[in-house]
């Protein structure tokens, strides 16, 4: 019988609250048993095992990337629309690096958090549809969003800018160039 409390989701938020703790290589069913107050065993009626653990935990950073970005673009359209998801995005990254870098990147086995994806990945499809993207066209500027997003959050938590310019000058500059990229013919 499972312990009062310990439910999937107290195990997740468990899991996570070690990843913020002690960074992703300190996620083990033992960390987490140990932060929940159970025995090891104890979470398998729960989660199946550690790869389990790690795509439901993968799942609730989806899940709240999400929920910042469609706060941030809610009532926007176009450049500012975007601009607030960028924003948000960075803001996700750089407040909680840990647990970003703790998700899973592959969809090889992605069961658990395929609709947390595709919720987030709908944020984004909304925010650039303002430029009358569709098809291969919106794919491909998630992808390049992501990509600018991601490499310049990940750079600056891991303090991977040195010189001395204002980082918010640089990502406005970076968000700029991108927004500015759809008032051009496409490639």
């Amino acid at each position: 019988m499972p312990r009062a409390g310990l439910t999937p989701d107290a195990v997740v938020d468990a899991a996570i609250a070690v990843v913020d703790a002690g960074g992703p290589g300190a996620l083990t069913l033992a960390a987490v048993a140990g932060r929940a107050g159970v025995a090891t065993p104890s979470l398998y009626k729960h989660v199946r095992n550690l790869a389990e653990l790690r795509q439901l935990v993968t799942a609730r950073i989806l899940d709240e990337l999400a929920d910042r970005l469609g706060t941030a673009a809610m009532g926007r359209s176009r450049d500012d629309a975007v601009a607030a998801v960028m924003r948000a995005y960075r803001g996700y990254v750089v407040e909680h690096p840990s647990r970003y870098a703790s998700m899973e990147q592959s969809a090889e086995d992605a069961r658990f958090s395929e609709a947390a994806a595709e919720r987030l990945l709908g944020v984004i499809f909304a925010a650039l549809r303002g430029y009358g993207l569709d098809g291969p066209d919106l794919v491909h500027a998630t992808r390049c969003l992501r990509s600018a997003v991601h490499g310049f959050a990940i750079l600056e938590a891991a303090g991977g800018f040195g010189l001395p310019e204002d980082l918010e000058a640089s990502y406005e500059r970076l968000i700029t160039l991108f927004t500015s990229g759809f008032s051009r013919p496409r490639v």
